[in-house]
């Protein structure tokens, strides 16, 4: 493979972040690799041509199961393996947090895959149970319930027990207990034989995670009991003779958990905890080490908010050791393990594909012709000039710092109508001329200051991208959540543009500036000079953990097309197309009803031809139009078409 190609995905980090399911093929396309066998590929730009060529236009949300398959086997492989090596008696079982992702076509995947391992499901709302409760799930698979809970809630449970499931429900607060055993008493009155839920206890930790969402664990977290009340627990289900319902302890100390020393910390209190309860004659086996298990979304592989210094079987080997090492010393059985990494199972399998729309004017003016000074012109403007037509490696810094000082005197001497508009004018484009020399001798150093650093970020191109970050990226957005972007062509080509990126809402917001690099946040990107003839794809990698159920409807920008794609030995196969919100998708989101609406336009156009203001001709073109556009795509039309 060429150099440039090697450059290209070292300057993307592709090879870092990209867990081995992502390169670049000889003609410089970005491809997704099978992880059953690397050797089959597909060339994303080959598949966004093919959708293309169907009428389903970017942005395309492109979702590769196998990969989802692929993470499944690399969590399960982890376990069983350290399970052997460090010969633990109990098991190891998954349940995915259907917060992290609730797509029909994600959840039926994942339980596709697996079931194999008797993998479950994790609800944490009504509505989470609801759908759980009507998919197939593995036999020995479980169903495990978090989250605040109401009668109705746990009166659900109850039926999804009675319907065979091996329900989980975790006591998050009193009240819960209270609505489960009355709930077990009349389900018992009507049906003895009839199985009931098991009960898990949330365990308050004083250890805490580390990253974005530490504060979600700890003394102070919003959710769990302390030992008080899990104490409280035990002695009311021994006086309602009900301790054989519960089964499992659960603790949870944040999501994206960066740091394995504070994972280690955790599993010893939790696994104390366990082995006490154990040991009160409580028949207690399963225990829940909640999500967390971190996505390297930037490749450093380390304890950054974006990152992770840990890999699968590393998590895998401290879990197992710890928890072994804490029940032998206590003399308890293994508990089996449950898992409810979900973030870990699903972040890989879901690119977002978008076209840029186009660039945005920025303050570096770019002039086709050589600009002519005057004698008229005044000083400040001969002396911006002379340091454009004189800076060097060597000077550039000092030049730098003076234009910064001619800048502000035109600026007052322009308020204090000293100069003219034209010499206004034509001194920014020195200075931007100035900057713009300045900056490519900077960067030729091996450490660039921060002050360059900062004139890079304000001089970058601006490309305008076909999406809604609130949309499809939302923790960008909200959480400064990194996320890997690369073009997904001419990759073969060096990239001469640096940029950031503008979505298309009308939120200042709404802008991707900041990009992963392996030993820091980068504020620009790497990209290539438009070309108005062809398209520019880029790709938004590891967006398939909770970006899809919390994007949001900013700007009535409605869900994107989707394209599920199979990889196989003859390449590619789009195996099925979804297609995305359209404006009357948009509208009725919000309760609009499209046919009043077509209504209400139609009188309006009406009335115009009767007063004579339309012919009859034009109000029924109008009418027609308004009343298609109801079913076209909510995003922009690529190239203008």
């Amino acid at each position: 493979m060429s150099t440039v190609v090697d450059q290209t995905i070292e300057t993307y980090g592709i090879e870092n972040w990209g867990a081995d399911y992502f390169g670049v093929n000889r003609k410089g396309n970005l491809i997704v690799r099978a992880p059953e066998n690397d050797t089959l590929t597909a060339d994303l730009k080959e598949i966004v041509d093919d959708l293309s060529k169907r009428g389903i236009s970017s942005p395309v949300l492109l979702r590769f199961p196998q990969l989802l398959f692929g993470q499944i086997r690399k969590l399960q492989t982890a376990f069983r393996k350290s399970i052997k090596e460090f010969e633990y008696e109990g098991g190891h079982l998954c349940v995915f947090p259907m917060k992290v992702n609730s797509n029909r076509a994600v959840i039926e995947e994942y339980l596709r895959e697996g079931t194999r391992y008797n993998f479950g499901l994790e609800a944490g709302s009504k509505a989470e149970l609801y759908a759980a409760l009507g998919v197939d799930q593995a036999k020995d698979s479980l169903l495990v319930l978090n989250g605040f809970k109401d009668r109705d809630f746990i009166k659900l449970a109850f039926a999804g027990a009675a319907a065979g499931k091996n329900v989980v429900i975790v006591i998050e607060k009193m009240s819960e207990l209270d609505h489960t055993l009355d709930l077990a008493i009349e389900s018992q009155a009507n049906n003895p034989t009839t199985p009931l839920p098991m009960l898990g206890v949330r365990v308050k930790l004083y250890s805490k995670g580390s990253g974005k969402w530490e504060k979600s664990g700890g003394e102070a977290a919003k959710f769990g009991l302390t030992t008080t009340e899990i104490l409280e627990v035990i002695r009311r289900l021994q006086e309602a003779g009900r301790t054989d319902m519960l089964r499992l302890l659960h603790f949870h100390i944040g999501s994206q958990l960066t740091d394995i020393k504070r994972i280690k910390n955790a599993m010893k209190e939790a696994a104390r905890t366990y082995a006490k309860i154990h040991k009160m004659g409580i028949p207690i086996d399963y225990l829940d080490v909640g999500g967390g298990m971190a996505v390297d979304y930037d490749g450093s592989r380390t304890s950054f908010e974006s990152s992770a210094n840990y890999n699968a079987r590393e998590f895998a080997n401290d879990v197992i050791y710890v928890i072994k090492t804490i029940c032998d010393d206590e003399t308890v059985p293994h508990p089996t393990i449950i898992q409810e990494s979900g973030r870990f199972l699903s972040a890989y399998h879901a690119i977002l594909v978008t076209n840029i729309q186009d660039e945005i004017e920025t303050v570096v003016e770019h002039h086709d012709t050589e600009m002519s000074l005057s004698p008229d012109d005044p000083p400040i403007v001969h002396e911006l000039h002379d340091l454009r037509e004189t800076i060097n490696a060597k000077n550039y810094r000092e030049y730098y710092h003076d234009a910064l000082e001619n800048r502000d005197d035109l600026f007052s001497m322009f308020n204090l109508g000293l100069i003219s508009l034209e010499a206004k004018g034509k001194g920014e484009v020195l200075f931007w001329d100035i900057c713009e020399e300045a900056d490519k001798y900077a960067q030729l150093k091996k450490y660039v200051s921060e002050e360059f650093d900062d004139l890079r970020r304000l001089m970058c191109v601006k490309y305008l991208a076909n999406f809604s970050v609130f949309r499809s990226m939302p923790d960008n957005w909200a959480l400064e959540q990194l996320f890997p972007i690369v073009p997904i062509h001419k990759l073969n080509k060096k990239p001469t543009e640096y940029a950031t990126l503008c979505d298309i809402t009308c939120d200042s917001d709404g802008i991707v500036d900041k990009f992963v690099d392996l030993h820091d946040v980068k504020p620009v990107l790497e990209l290539h000079k438009l070309d108005k003839k062809e398209p520019y794809y880029l790709a938004m990698m590891l967006v398939g953990a909770y970006q899809e159920v919390m994007g949001n409807n900013h700007n009535l920008f409605g869900v994107p097309h989707e394209a599920h794609i199979f990889i196989g030995e003859d390449g590619y196969i789009i195996k099925k197309v979804i297609h995305g919100a359209t404006l009357g998708d948009a509208v009725n989101s919000v309760r609009f009803d499209t046919a009043q609406l077509h209504d209400t336009y139609r009188r309006a156009v009406l009335a115009r031809v009767k007063s004579g203001e339309l012919s009859s001709n034009e109000g029924s073109q109008l009418i027609e139009y308004y009343e298609d556009q109801v079913d076209s795509y909510t995003y922009l039309t690529p190239n203008g078409k």
